[in-house]
């Protein structure tokens, strides 16, 4: 049984890895400042700050419904990018503020939460309730990294 502050590190090191795969280099930041992760390319004009927010797996939506994972960020990150991370199947997706205040489904206190359906059968009835397969693809790490950091698609 991991505690939550290893679910959260194992995030950061799992990007930091994902990241250095593809040859940009990373640095965990001394304090918690609402930034995790500071990221250098050769290939782009500046670093690039990154806030991790990580879930161990999948749970039931609701409790009772189809899979899915959800992530709490605060509204106004300091990041230029949140990196949310699923640990189970190691998948990175990386989203800007605005991106995540777009595709948020609830805001409170503060915070905006935002969830995917991992299960491919979900049909949810509401419209802002979204898929990983159908709407988050274009988020994830391989598929951002060359705007982002200047990459070639190495996947």
């Amino acid at each position: 049984m991991l505690s939550t502050a290893q679910i959260g590190k194992c995030g950061e090191l799992l990007v930091q890895y994902r990241l250095l795969l593809q040859g940009v280099e990373s640095s965990h930041m001394s304090t918690d400042t609402g930034i995790d992760l500071v990221a250098y390319s050769p290939r782009a004009t500046q670093p690039v700050t990154l806030q991790v927010k990580t879930n161990l797996k999948a749970k039931p939506g609701g409790g009772k419904g189809k899979l899915a994972l959800d992530w709490w960020i605060p509204e106004f990150t300091p990041a230029h990018f949140v990196a949310l991370v699923d640990l189970s199947n190691e998948h990175v997706w990386l989203m800007s503020p605005a991106e995540l205040a777009v595709h948020a489904q609830q805001r409170s206190s503060g915070r905006l939460h935002i969830y995917m359906y991992t299960d491919e059968t979900a049909r949810p009835r509401r419209t802002d309730r979204l898929s990983m397969h159908q709407h988050f693809d274009a988020f994830r790490l391989e598929n951002r990294s060359e705007k982002i950091f200047g990459l070639l698609n190495f996947s």
